[in-house]
């Protein structure tokens, strides 16, 4: 298996993951009941954040003028975010990315992904972080 290399493989692991995600038992309703996440629109959206954190070409904040934290403290208010939806977000995403790549910037997106469920964690009032996802 190659490596995350360019925002293609990005858009194709996002497709891949949110694939998983939207049909999930234990998170899939938060994506299409709660945040009524229109897909087409997001793809897009989260494949720049993701591309962002993978390889620095763009500024998310600056294009989007807003951060995914916000986006989410708002979700949070809606439906209380909790340990086991990100834990479930970090297993499909992490497993999603072992099936297509392997390689530092593979290991980097699991590792970032880790990262951001804890500090949402963190920022809703939960001091139990989630667990790093298994490398293969």
């Amino acid at each position: 298996m190659k490596d995350i290399q360019n925002r293609k493989d990005i858009e194709i692991l996002m497709e891949a993951f949110y694939s998983k995600a939207l049909c999930d038992d234990l998170i899939g309703f938060i994506f299409t009941d709660i945040a009524k996440l229109d897909l087409a629109h997001h793809l897009p959206i989260i494949s720049d954040f993701w591309e962002m954190v993978l390889f620095q070409t763009i500024n998310f904040q600056e294009k989007y003028g807003r951060s995914p934290l916000f986006t989410h403290l708002k979700l949070n208010e809606k439906i209380s975010l909790q340990k086991e939806h990100f834990t479930r977000w970090l297993k499909i995403f992490s497993e999603t990315v072992d099936q297509i790549f392997a390689g530092e910037k593979a290991e980097l997106a699991k590792m970032r992904a880790v990262s951001i469920a804890n500090t949402m964690l963190i920022k809703f009032g939960s001091q139990n972080p989630v667990g790093v996802p298994i490398a293969r």
